[in-house]
């Protein structure tokens, strides 16, 4: 049963006002794999690793720190880990996240393509998976994580009562506008880009945030863009007949398939909407050609490398400044952030 989520109704997060307008890099720092069939397969390496502390560096000049979702491979790996630890002793305000990849975390299953989507596991078994990746990134990394993201995205029912039990304070796997349950996955389609309040406290822990991945429709019938964006779904190529004239995009913040044009449009649409957090990804096997869809060839590369130059810059013209791990915390403790629970999509 395709799980739906949904925005809670003016449950969006009021971030305080010195906080300003804020923006954080994920980089799904992952092993290479056939994306066509993830976990069909365990021929994969974490060559592209070595490529981190160069993007790193071209980061660090705009002032960011970036936050690492670490997967089980690259923490186990004495090679890849390495890698993160000077980045980490170079940069302190780098932050350690955890991604889950089910395919590849003990205790492994069957490997159908239905449990790549981590939440369509039983509750025990996504739990178990959870606490081994955590063990392998506390071990390697020497830090604890406390942002969360599921590998393709695939939260389930279970997934937060089991972050908020191990001390996640973020959660960052909703791709806000998207929708994968063609695939078995789940649906965002009516998350909007801001954080909201997913979890009551538990234990005296603080409660858990979700901070979605930021997609933000552009064009003049944006304010429809949830319920038509969909509808044009359903018809062959409407979405990019309204994307050329500018009527409606769908536009993630990240330089994977999506142009510079198009990102810092829709970061001029954010700020004057009001949009206080934004939230720019990436995958880490992207730095070498050939290890994903969207950098195939030394070209692709240098154009992603080139979106980075146009967007970062205009983040910086609306106002939006880098955030840490730490500078995030702690405004959600400023805040008090308190429940608002899930409310079903309709």
């Amino acid at each position: 049963m395709t799980q739906r989520f949904a925005t809670p109704v003016g449950a969006t997060l009021p971030w305080p006002a010195s906080f300003g307008r804020r923006f954080i890099v994920t980089i799904d720092t992952e092993e290479e794999f056939d994306w066509s069939t993830p976990g069909a397969s365990d021929d994969f390496d974490v060559t592209a690793i070595a490529a981190l502390p160069a993007m790193h560096d071209r980061l660090a000049a705009f002032g960011i720190s970036p936050f690492y979702m670490v997967d089980y491979v690259v923490a186990a790996n004495e090679g890849s880990a390495a890698v993160l630890r000077d980045l980490l002793a170079r940069d302190p305000a780098t932050a350690i996240g955890a991604q889950l990849h089910s395919w590849v975390t003990p205790p492994l299953g069957s490997g159908a393509r239905i449990e790549t989507f981590a939440g369509n596991l039983p509750r025990e078994v996504e739990a178990a998976k959870l606490d081994r990746l955590v063990a392998m990134i506390e071990r390697a990394l020497g830090r604890r994580p406390c942002i969360y993201r599921a590998g393709r995205y695939g939260v389930g029912p279970n997934t937060f009562q089991a972050l908020a039990a191990r001390g996640f304070r973020v959660d960052a796997s909703m791709r806000a506008r998207f929708d994968y349950s063609r695939e078995g996955g789940p649906d965002f389609t009516a998350v909007s880009p801001g954080a909201f309040a997913l979890s009551d406290d538990v234990q005296g822990e603080s409660a858990l945030v979700e901070m979605p991945l930021s997609t933000i429709y552009t064009g003049v019938l944006r304010a429809q863009g949830r319920w038509l964006h969909s509808m044009l779904g359903r018809i062959p190529r409407s979405r990019g007949v309204f994307a050329r004239s500018r009527l409606l995009s769908r536009v993630p913040l990240t330089p994977e398939g999506t142009s510079a044009r198009e990102a810092c449009r829709a970061i001029g649409i954010a700020a004057a909407e009001g949009e206080r957090m934004l939230q720019l990804t990436f995958h880490s096997p992207s730095l070498v050609p050939g290890h994903t869809p969207y950098v195939r060839n030394a070209r692709e590369l240098a154009r992603f490398h080139a979106w980075w130059d146009e967007v970062l810059p205009s983040l910086a013209r609306h106002g939006y400044a880098p955030a840490s791990l730490d500078d995030v915390l702690s405004a959600l403790d400023e805040h008090a952030v308190g429940p608002a629970g899930l409310e079903p999509a309709t």
